[in-house]
């Protein structure tokens, strides 16, 4: 039996004025799935996330959440998805058990169905022992998962992350990852965008790779690397401004080259025969560093830049 799908999008289209955001994307997320569009910013993630989050209206194309339509369906959707925007939207003159509260009450629960479940995803979020405290001093991770432990609240079916770690630190990050891998063994199902590579890697069963309003690549994160980069990748910094010329000295190594401002990638198999092979033309470079390939990699075959470009 075909996995069931909760999400589909066919021509997915999103124009604001003469700029068009979402150019006619196809995807599809199943139950239980965790989905990420991964991208720059301004590559079209968010714009899609509000029409999938059905507060935004389609240009063009194609949209079922759930089998229904937004457009003629839009609270009875809502009222099935978490969401988890880019920026906290707390109230910071309320105690966190307080937000909680409030949050529940708009889904039409109870005051007992409220309380019992706040110090459930308390528990959930690791913030039990700041219950009672205001918002306001709380730091970035602590509001941010009480932003999804709030997102929770109603049970939801389907939990969309908008960006959902940026400006973290480290630290926060992954506790906010360990927290969202917990929900995905739960079955909910994720769909979430980052433009943090990692990120896409740890979380992501399947994800699709967005540039300029495009979908340029999908799959899951291990098979977009094997299908778009190699399995090692020798990063060379030289004692120039400019790159290129080194780029010409060590053309034949590897599989292939890329030229970034501050260094060069050669995408090789074996990253340290790789190493050898420079060091045997009597290059010397800076430094150099052999490690994995990720979807930065992946990002940067296809498009010709970086995620931070």
């Amino acid at each position: 039996m075909a996995e069931e799908i909760l999400l589909s999008a066919r021509g997915l289209t999103k124009r604001f004025g003469d700029l068009t955001a979402v150019d006619g994307v196809d995807f599809a997320v199943h139950k239980g799935e965790s989905f990420g569009f991964l991208g720059p910013n301004g590559a079209g993630k968010s714009s899609t996330m509000r029409m999938v989050g059905a507060v935004s209206p389609v240009t063009a194309g194609e949209l079922r959440i759930f089998g229904q339509d937004p457009a003629t369906h839009g609270p009875q959707i809502r009222a099935r998805l978490g969401v988890v925007p880019q920026q906290d939207q707390l109230d910071q003159e309320l105690t966190v058990e307080e937000n909680m509260w409030v949050y529940g009450r708009y889904f039409g629960l109870s005051r007992a169905q409220v309380r019992e479940r706040a110090v459930e995803l308390l528990a959930f979020a690791q913030l039990t022992e700041r219950a009672k405290d205001r918002v306001e001093p709380l730091s970035g991770g602590m509001k941010r998962r009480l932003t999804i432990a709030r997102a929770l609240i109603s049970t939801p079916e389907m939990l969309l992350l908008d960006e959902p770690t940026t400006g973290l630190d480290p630290q926060a990050r992954h506790l906010l990852w360990d927290r969202l891998f917990r929900l995905k063994r739960q079955g909910v199902t994720l769909i979430l965008t980052t433009h943090y590579m990692d990120e896409a890697e740890q979380l992501c069963d399947r994800l699709v790779v967005m540039d300029h309003g495009r979908i340029v690549a999908e799959g899951s994160p291990q098979a977009l690397i094997r299908q778009h980069s190699t399995r090692e990748v020798l990063e060379l910094r030289f004692d120039a401004d400019d790159h290129a010329e080194f780029g010409t000295k060590i053309a034949g190594i590897g599989q292939r080259i890329e030229v970034l401002p501050d260094r060069l990638l050669v995408y090789a198999e074996d990253g340290d025969e790789a190493a050898a092979g420079v060091h045997d033309r009597g290059i010397q470079p800076l430094s150099s560093l052999v490690r994995r390939s990720t979807l930065e990699d992946v990002f940067l075959h296809l498009t010709g830049r970086t995620l931070v470009d």
